[in-house]
């Protein structure tokens, strides 16, 4: 017999989503210190811009790192919650000593794209669980980056 979580999922489906959830946590928190990096160290001709922006996506990215987490709780698992395990997990790598503005848009779109696959999967998974929730929130974080890649591929494309 197939055992139901307290919201009514099946147990073996929210193992699984938990799963993907917590690769997900993880390129959240290695995308958000890239960003936090990047607004810090940010220099040249375009900093007063970048800098605010860098700090958008990074406030941004810890709401979702927030808002995954208790995702992962909600479905009665443990979100992973060490840097070790993020690193390990993340197959966003740690970009470090970046000042330039036109290298660090484009690591973050290279971050997004990890992102919102990601995301696209565990929405096809969730869909196919009957997780509304997770479908949900997945939905909205694709839909958001996607226009956030339009719009940092326009600011590359701009000379």
């Amino acid at each position: 017999m197939e055992t139901t979580t307290a919201i009514g999922l099946k147990s073996n489906d929210t193992d699984h989503l938990a799963t993907q959830l917590n690769d997900l946590l993880a390129n959240y928190q290695i995308f958000y210190m890239n960003v936090r990096g990047f607004h810090w160290n940010i220099r040249g001709e375009k900093f007063f811009e970048l800098h605010a922006k860098f700090e958008e996506l990074y406030t941004n990215a810890l709401e979702k790192v927030d808002e995954i987490a208790e995702r992962i709780l909600t479905l009665s698992h443990t979100p992973v919650h060490s840097f070790t395990d993020y690193i390990k997990m993340s197959a966003i790598k740690e970009a470090t000593q970046i000042s330039d503005g036109l290298k660090a848009v484009e690591i973050i779109l290279n971050n997004f794209k990890v992102l919102i696959v990601k995301e696209r999967e565990i929405l096809k998974i969730a869909s196919e669980s009957d997780d509304e929730g997770t479908s949900s929130l997945m939905s909205d974080y694709i839909r958001e980056q996607e226009k956030l890649v339009w719009m940092y591929s326009s600011y590359l494309s701009r000379k």
